[in-house]
């Protein structure tokens, strides 16, 4: 009793393993809905994963909060499901909960491309971090904050997209530039500064802008030299004798600083190729300026920067300062002798630096800030800003609000009638019981394969005594299978429907024998014993197919019932549009669609039940085979060991 008990434990548990693994398949079906959906009203989402690590840009130095470029085109971003200018964009932070400032600089529904600045914070280096973007809102305002992109340190930013209007600073210290300049088509960031040589741009003598005597400072900028040029400028501010001069002489870049203590310069390294976009940086705190180039350090210079208050100019640098005049004699040259006048000595004038030569080719992306950035922020901007963005930055695929699980697929729900749900609700429990009797059938034929196969290994052992490895009746309890296999050996082989067959030929084989020394088996006994292993494997075919009918049913009347649904459905929604009047497809569309929910139901309950029901056939045919065989084999050994010798000897060997 115990052990039946024990027995329906175990399947009622295998039954429930069963029906969960059965769930989950189902589910997996379904499309998914994203968690945590920051806000229902936008339909669609993905994700943007930033990969500092090893495995990507390999960035090891602090980042901190920085301002990432979009780049969104065709082939990552559907423009045809967001609003035409792009209003619709919003940026949500890893935690799915807070919006991030960001701003467009280009889009361009037409052609799919978009460029787009998000305030990401607190990237942490050589780790993976993400953040969201959200789209599709054909009602949303646009929330554009150019100023909250960038922190309070930024005092510059240029990006160079206006024509024919100085360029704007989309920083919050409004730093506009003084001139125009020539834009350049085609940039390596959308649109870029086109310099001559000649034309200069001014950037204002703005207080944000003034510089204290030793104080940090930042300047990144993405530069393409059309030439390699001796000596020319492409940041300069002077005030008097101090200055700061960022340039290139020979396709080398360079520092100059001008300060109390003379005028020093970077030393030269390797030059780069003319007509090829490269990140620039220059970073100036506690003595040092250091210039880096595509994001790695480049030069160092132990100066600090000097005071400057005055404008800045891109593409050229300051005029020299004009000469003093000559200063009049202190005294008239008294006459010669030969009453002629001498002429006076001019005193000597004080050395003046010749101005540099004006920057000739393209620059993007110009940013100055009143701190001194990291090296992980300069090599984040290098990597991120450049021509390989992929090192850093990745998209992943887009997940739907709306999808035909939440959004369409709901509607049809609702509009499912009270009879459809009644189906529904007995193909449900169909599919339960088909799903548990498949799990309950495969697993009882995986341990019958399991266990005949040990079985045989051991009969096919015995020499002379059938009977060897039989021990009493075929439950947990009987004692272990003769001296061949130990317990556990055992346990496998009592699962065995060989060993139940077999016990029942071993059985009579004993009884025949249990009354007499010598006795040898006949014909008539041979037939008889083989009558009785035939009862025996029409019960083990039976429990092989035990529970079948339901996979049948579930196969055959899916369909059927579901189809039921169905049709009770269409009539119901005819009838209440006879009823109303109102003949229209809005009307009609959501009846049918509900009614055929019965009819998918039920295909939902075949399909898996017929996959289950041929497998499981062609396993069931399989053992059968086997049994059928061992019968045969049983027997044919029963004759050769039992019909020849007298039955003692074989009793002397067992023994």
């Amino acid at each position: 009793m115990t052990k039946g008990v024990s027995n329906l434990r175990r399947q009622m548990k295998n039954a429930a393993a069963g029906l969960a693994l059965g769930f989950a398949a189902a589910m997996t079906l379904f499309p998914s809905t994203a968690n945590a959906w920051w806000n229902d009203e936008w339909q669609l989402r993905k994700k943007i994963n930033i990969d500092a690590s090893a495995t990507g840009a390999n960035i090891t130095d602090p980042i901190g909060t920085v301002p990432v470029l979009v780049r969104l085109h065709s082939g990552n971003f559907r423009f045809s499901l967001a609003k035409d200018d792009g209003s619709d964009l919003r940026f949500v932070a890893t935690d799915d909960k807070t919006p991030l400032k960001h701003h467009v600089e280009k889009w361009d529904s037409l052609l799919g491309e978009a460029l787009v600045w998000v305030s990401v914070p607190n990237v942490a280096p050589g780790a993976k971090s993400d953040f969201w973007i959200y789209y599709g809102n054909k009602k949303a305002a646009a929330t554009n904050d150019s100023k909250g992109t960038y922190d309070a340190d930024t005092a510059l930013v240029y990006h160079f997209n206006e024509r024919g209007t100085p360029a704007i600073d989309a920083s919050v210290w409004a730093n506009n530039a003084q001139s125009v300049g020539q834009p350049a088509d085609g940039s390596l960031i959308g649109t870029g500064l086109r310099l001559d040589g000649r034309n200069i741009v001014t950037l204002p003598a703005s207080p944000s802008l003034g510089m204290a005597d030793g104080a940090p400072f930042t300047l990144s900028t993405w530069v393409k030299p059309a030439a390699v040029q001796p000596n020319a400028a492409l940041y300069s501010r002077r005030d008097g004798a101090s200055g700061l001069v960022i340039g290139m002489d020979n396709g080398v870049p360079f520092v100059e600083v001008s300060n109390a203590a003379g005028t020093q310069r970077t030393g030269a390294g390797a030059p780069i190729a003319a007509n090829s976009w490269n990140h620039l940086a220059v970073v100036a705190a506690s003595g040092t300026v250091t210039l880096y180039l595509n994001g790695a350090s480049y030069a160092v210079l132990n100066a600090s920067l000097p005071a400057l208050t005055g404008v800045a100019r891109l593409g050229g640098d300051a005029p020299p300062p004009a000469a003093a005049p000559a200063a009049p004699a202190a005294d008239a040259a008294a006459p010669a002798a030969d009453g002629t006048t001498p002429a006076a000595e001019a005193p000597a004038a004080a050395p003046v630096a010749a101005a540099m030569a004006g920057f000739v080719g393209d620059i993007d992306e110009l940013q100055i800030s009143k701190i001194a950035r990291s090296p992980g922020f300069i090599k984040f901007a290098a990597v991120e800003q450049g021509t390989e963005p992929a090192k850093l930055i990745a998209f992943s695929n887009d997940e739907e609000t709306a999808s035909w699980m939440s959004g369409h697929f709901a509607i049809i729900l609702k509009a499912v009638t009270i009879d459809g749900w009644i189906v529904i609700a007995l193909l449900i429990i169909m599919a339960v019981a088909s799903w548990i009797v498949t799990y309950d059938r495969v697993s009882y034929m995986k341990r019958q394969a399991k266990a005949n196969d040990r079985f045989m290994k051991s009969f096919r052992q015995l020499a002379d005594n059938l009977t060897a490895l039989d021990r009493g009746e075929v439950d947990e309890n009987a004692a272990v299978l003769g001296s061949k296999l130990d317990e556990e050996e055992a346990q496998v082989v009592r699962a065995s429907s060989l060993y139940r067959i077999y016990h029942v030929g071993a059985e009579q084989i004993s009884n025949r024998f249990a009354n007499t020394d010598m006795i040898r088996l006949n014909g008539a006994s041979i037939s008889a014993i083989r009558a009785a292993l035939d009862s025996m494997f029409v019960k083990e075919s039976q429990r092989l197919n035990k529970l079948m009918v339901v996979l049948t049913i579930s196969i055959s009347g899916g369909p059927f019932l579901g189809l039921l649904g169905t049709v009770v459905g269409v009539m119901i929604t005819f009838a209440a549009i006879a009823e109303s009047g109102d003949v229209n497809v809005n009307a009609i569309a959501p009846g049918i669609a509900a009614a055929l929910v019965a009819t998918i139901a039920g295909l939902f309950v075949a399909i898996p039940a017929l996959f289950a029901y041929n497998y499981l056939v062609t396993r069931i045919g399989e053992l059968t085979s086997d049994m059928q065989v061992f019968i045969d084999e049983f027997v044919t050994k029963m004759a050769e060991f039992y019909s020849s010798e007298p039955v003692a000897d074989h009793r002397q060997a067992a023994e």
